[in-house]
């Protein structure tokens, strides 16, 4: 692989910290930003540091592959995160991200097609 330039570091570093800041804005909105599930946000920033190092062409979805793999790990540990505000009563299901590797995720309903808000704005909607 060859190094990265200069530009090429600011940018990764740059879309690594909106993307962290974006997750953590939404486990915030959701009451769920304990210390340990902040660690879980860290873990996922080193791997996708990591990713980015090796495709970086990827830069730009590092923001919705972040809350993914957040996602992933919490419904491991703790279960369903974030839960769908659209559907809610007793079919308690995850949103999804859309688009899966793509630039401007979004938080989805994947029963009704809803896009809910977009990553970091899960504020708004809960």
């Amino acid at each position: 692989m060859a190094e990265q330039s200069p530009e090429e570091t600011q940018a990764l570093e740059q879309a690594l910290h909106t993307a962290r800041a974006l997750v953590l804005a939404d486990l915030t909105a959701s009451d769920v930003a304990e210390a340990d599930v902040v660690s879980l946000v860290e873990d996922a920033v080193v791997h996708r540091r990591w990713w980015v190092e090796q495709w970086p062409d990827g830069v730009a979805f590092v923001g919705g592959l972040i809350a993914q793999d957040v996602q992933d790990a919490l419904l491991d540990r703790y279960g369903r995160w974030p839960l769908c505000p659209v559907c809610g009563g007793t079919d308690l299901h995850a949103l999804d991200i859309e688009p899966e590797l793509g630039e401007n995720p979004h938080w989805v309903c994947g029963k009704t097609a809803t896009a809910v808000a977009r990553v970091g704005s899960l504020g708004s909607r809960l």
